[in-house]
């Protein structure tokens, strides 16, 4: 699992493990889906992380796509926006994760 906070479209911060070449924030991993939790307040753009598609079915995050399809519609534009903090959305993704034994990349 990636984290990374978005940023301005010339910024190319890579995580540990991962290559820093350009656009690699646009590539998305087989079996994966990109969301961004936390941030619209402000001027903060949020983390954006690659979640497992397998995840999708965990209730907790089955339950924030419910909120994010009630608040900001099915029709939202680029990455899924998840209406949750950052490091809220992190500690459920992760608990999901040990639920259905995905082990973190």
């Amino acid at each position: 699992m990636v984290w990374r906070r978005k940023s301005g479209a010339g910024s190319s911060s890579a995580s540990p493990g991962r290559g820093a070449g350009a656009g690699e924030e646009e590539k998305v991993p087989r079996g994966h889906v990109p969301m961004v939790a936390g941030g619209g307040e402000g001027g903060d753009q949020g983390e954006r992380v690659m979640v497992p598609v397998r995840l999708l079915s965990d209730p907790c995050i089955a339950e924030l796509l419910d909120m994010a399809a009630l608040r900001y519609g099915y029709a939202q534009p680029g990455v899924l926006r998840v209406p949750c903090d950052a490091g809220r959305f992190r500690r459920l993704v992760d608990g999901a994760m040990q639920r259905c034994g995905v082990s973190a990349a």
